[in-house]
């Protein structure tokens, strides 16, 4: 039952992909890219991790995506004012993505195919999670929340960046 769950969230995930690479409309990029998060938060139920498949639901697919959605509609992407790159972009674009196709499929070739992974089933729990995220990563988790603090006073201070109003 959870191999063919396993196939079908993989299914799904790499069609939503697909589908936010090649959609025409950014709006349905976006919906798409919210159907990724999910079918990635089934595969985070199918190892256990509960707590991970929820804050994946709540900050990715919700919050995030609802960001970029509202960020989407304001920027007004219309074909007519989509301007035209020249050829060379276009073959950087694809020389440059092939590269990483060639990379990653000859990563894949040492990688053995299916491997048994036994972890214990009760890793991803909230419990387990908050006592090694505080007692074994105490110092990586604070400076990331320090990190994340100065993201944010950035973000700030870039969308304050108007005439007239006061500076930093």
């Amino acid at each position: 039952m959870s191999q063919s769950l396993f196939y079908f969230f993989s299914f799904v995930a790499l069609l939503s992909a697909l589908m936010v690479v090649f959609s025409r409309n950014a709006v349905y990029s976006v919906l798409y890219l919210i159907l990724v998060f999910v079918s990635l938060s089934g595969h985070y139920f199918l190892l256990n991790a509960q707590f991970l498949a929820i804050v994946n639901i709540i900050v990715y697919a919700g919050a995030i995506m609802v960001l970029f959605l509202f960020t989407v509609m304001f920027l007004n992407l219309r074909e007519d004012n989509e301007r035209k790159l020249p050829a060379l972009f276009l073959w950087g674009g694809l020389l440059s993505g092939g590269a990483l196709l060639v990379l990653m499929m000859l990563s894949l070739l040492d990688t053995p195919l299916y491997q048994d992974v036994s972890a214990p089933s009760q890793i991803g729990l909230v419990e387990n999670l908050g006592k090694v995220l505080y007692k074994d990563y105490l110092i990586p988790f604070e400076l990331a929340s320090v990190l994340f603090l100065s993201a944010m006073v950035g973000a700030v201070l870039l969308g304050k960046n108007e005439k007239g109003e006061r500076q930093f």
